[in-house]
This record gives C-alpha cells, sequence and structure tokens, in this order.
C-alpha cells in the first residue's frame, strides 16, 4: 500500500475515533444540561403560576388575599440564575470532552508520526554511514513497496555505485602503479648497470632505455586522452569521413605486420557509408582494434574489416536516444581463439588483460581498448565485443550516419 493511502486512512480513522468519542460523550452531558435546566425551570416557575391562579381567582371571586410579605415575583428571579449555570456546566463539559478527544487524537498521531519517522530515521543513519566511507552501507528498505521502499532501492543504487566507482579507483591506481613500475625498473637496472660498469654503454643499452621511456610516454598520454575524453574536454576535428576509404587506409598501415605473420588481411565496407567524425581519432580507434586484433590471431588466421549500417529496431524506434538513430557498425574481426565470456564485459577497462599471465612486452600501454570506448563515447557513440559463432572475437564502434547529401 502506497504511504499517501496509509496517511489518508491513518487520519480517518484519527477522524473516526474522534468522531466516536464526541457522539459517545456529548449526548449524556447534553441530556444533562438540559435536565438540569428543566428542573431549576420548573422550580422558578411554579410560584409565579401559584401567583396566577390566587390573581384569576381573586379575580373571579372571593377568596384569600394574598399576604402583606407575599410578592408574585418571589421565584422568579431563582430561573434565570440557575439557567446561566447549568449553561456553564454544560460549556465546561463539552470543553473538557473536546479536549479529552484531542488528546487521543494526539496520541494516535505521535504513534503514527513515529512509525512514518522510523524509515526516515534508518535512511539517514545510512546516509551518515556512507558520507563517513562506509559504502557498502545500504538503506534497509528496499523490500517495503511504498514510497520509502522507492527511496530506499534509489539509495542503495547510488550507494552500489559509489561502491563501484570507488573500487575501480582504487583498481586502477594499482593497475597504473603496476604498469608505470615495469619500464621504471627497466629503465632504473638498465642506467644502473652501466653506470656501474656492468653494462658498456652500447647502443643496445641506450635503445632499451629509450624503449621504455617511450612506453611510459605512451601510458601517461593514453592516460590524458582517456581523462580528457571521458571529461568531454577532448577536443575533436570533426568532419565527413567516407568510411570505406577510412577502413582501407588503416589496412594499408597494417599490411606489412600482417604479412609478417602471415595473417590475411581484408576489408569489406558499402559505398556511401558516411559518418561525421575526427578523422585522426577514428583512425586511432581502429588502429587500436586492428592491433589487438592482429596479436590475438596465429599465423594462417585471417582479420577483417568491415562496415554496415544499423538501424533501429522497433524496439527502440520510439527512442530518441543515439542508439535509436540509424547509425555505421565499423567492425574487426579475427579468427584467434575468441574472449572468455567472463572477460566480454571488462576488455574496455583500463588495463585489463583478458589472460592475466600475459606479460606486456609489445609495448602496448594496456589502454588501447579503453580509448576507443573513450573516442567512440566522445562521438556519440558506443564500442563493444562479442565472440564469433564460427569462431574468433569481433569488436565493434558505432556511430551515428550521417546523410551524404547533408
Amino acid at each position: 500500500m502506497s504511504l499517501r493511502w496509509r496517511i489518508a486512512i491513518g487520519f480517518a480513522l484519527v477522524a473516526l475515533a474522534t468522531a466516536a468519542v464526541i457522539a459517545l460523550v456529548v449526548p449524556p452531558i447534553i441530556n444533562q444540561g438540559f435536565s438540569d435546566y428543566d428542573s431549576d425551570g420548573d422550580a422558578g416557575r411554579q410560584p409565579a403560576a401559584v401567583v396566577s391562579l390566587v390573581t384569576d381567582d381573586q379575580t373571579s371571586g372571593p377568596g384569600p388575599a394574598a399576604g402583606p410579605n407575599q410578592s408574585p415575583d418571589d421565584g422568579a428571579p431563582a430561573g434565570p440564575a440557575n439557567n446561566a449555570q447549568a449553561q456553564t456546566d454544560t460549556i465546561m463539559r463539552l470543553i473538557a470532552a473536546a479536549i479529552a478527544a484531542a488528546a487521543v487524537a494526539s496520541l494516535f498521531g505521535l504513534f503514527g508520526a513515529g512509525r512514518l519517522v522510523r524509515p526516515l530515521t534508518r535512511l539517514e543513519m545510512a546516509a551518515a554511514a556512507v558520507a563517513r566511507g562506509d559504502l557498502s552501507r545500504r538503506s534497509g528498505l528496499a523490500d517495503r513497496t511504498d514510497e520509502f521502499g522507492q527511496l530506499g532501492r534509489s539509495f542503495d543504487s547510488m550507494a552500489g555505485e559509489l561502491e563501484t566507482a570507488e573500487l575501480t579507483r582504487r583498481r586502477f591506481l594499482q593497475d597504473a602503479a603496476h604498469e608505470l613500475r615495469t619500464p621504471l625498473a627497466v629503465i632504473e637496472a638498465t642506467s644502473s648497470a652501466i653506470l656501474d660498469g656492468v653494462y658498456t654503454p652500447e647502443r643496445r643499452h641506450l635503445e632499451t632505455i629509450r624503449d621504455q621511456s617511450r612506453v611510459l610516454a605512451r601510458i601517461v598520454d593514453d592516460l590524458r586522452t582517456i581523462s580528457l575524453a571521458e571529461g568531454g574536454n577532448l577536443h575533436l576535428e570533426r568532419s565527413r569521413v567516407d568510411v570505406a576509404s577510412i577502413l582501407h587506409s588503416v589496412a594499408a598501415g597494417f599490411e606489412a605486420r600482417a604479412a609478417a605473420g602471415k595473417i590475411a588481411l581484408s576489408v569489406e565496407a558499402s559505398a556511401g557509408l558516411v559518418v561525421k567524425a575526427d578523422p585522426d581519432r577514428l583512425r586511432q580507434m581502429l588502429g587500436a582494434l586492428v592491433d589487438n586484433a592482429l596479436r590475438h590471431t596465429p599465423e594462417g588466421g585471417s582479420v577483417r574489416l568491415s562496415a554496415a549500417e544499423r538501424t533501429p529496431t522497433a524496439a527502440t524506434a520510439a527512442d530518441r536516444s543515439t542508439s535509436a538513430r540509424t547509425s555505421i557498425r565499423l567492425a574487426v574481426e579475427d579468427s584467434g581463439s575468441g574472449i572468455p565470456p567472463d572477460s566480454l564485459s571488462r576488455i574496455f577497462e583500463r588495463f585489463y588483460q583478458a589472460d592475466a599471465s600475459r606479460a606486456r612486452g609489445t609495448g602496448t600501454s594496456g589502454l588501447g581498448l579503453s580509448i576507443v570506448r573513450a573516442l567512440a563515447e566522445a562521438h556519440g557513440g558506443r564500442a563493444g565485443a562479442e565472440n564469433r559463432a564460427e569462431g574468433g572475437a569481433r569488436l565493434w564502434i558505432e556511430l551515428p550516419r550521417v546523410s551524404p547529401g547533408r
């Protein structure tokens, strides 16, 4: 039952209780008051009636005359005095009954208010705990079906999001420290060995220091790119981009590497597909996807770049969000072993590796796919991954389509 109905029924019960008290108490008081009034009135009017009868008798015939000390008005003042006293007593009794009814209603109101305030108190305590840093605290109101339950579920959802964000932040700091520690350790060890005379200052040792410095610079640049993209501060030079031409351009840059690994690299895209994007950032996204595919494709395998138009489904046709508009999906497919099911939802996280035992010896920063997602969202699109039924993985980005004539 909703809270508004509970409050309405509560006040109705209080009103009924008050009315019942008044209905039970007031009639006897009023009856008693009128009884007192009638008794006092009869007592005061009787002498006047007798005087009237005596006067009539005296007029009609001889009879005893009124005494010298008897007055027809001797009993008259007694009636009004008793009548006023009875009215005062009735008013006081009604006031006492009203006070009693108000007290009963107040007790019911305090009881009801206590029940209403109790969930708010629990929510306030949970909020205070979250403010102190206890992000695992919950309201305990999620099982209620009224508005307090809705508020409790919203609070629990907020606390859960904060807890997830905090865990993600801590994991990111740990991963970033780990990723930065490796090249720093190599640089420190190599330079110390040269200075201590263990290594001669040969070109290969200097190249090791240079390569690890580049890895550090790449990690820093990638982190900056992700931060700017997620914060909406990344500057994009958007223009109309023909999708087919950009795919062929990216594939051409990886032909030598694919040939060295005996991997077939192909492009499949229809003409006339246009998106509005930053060409350099679009090449960066596609390059990261192709690089990832080549690293996970065995010798003799294949990598395919494709683009296709995607129209909104009936379920999303009424939705005005970006996902409901006609979009272009740019996909990179490989014939590797695919992505473990438990890693599909995490491969776009920073520094995440589906194979935790794989050393990062390829010179990558571990942030390539995170950059892809951040840049896709900065363009108003999205990124995703899935396994192919015939084997291998498919990583894609979707961007809103632009009409060729616009």
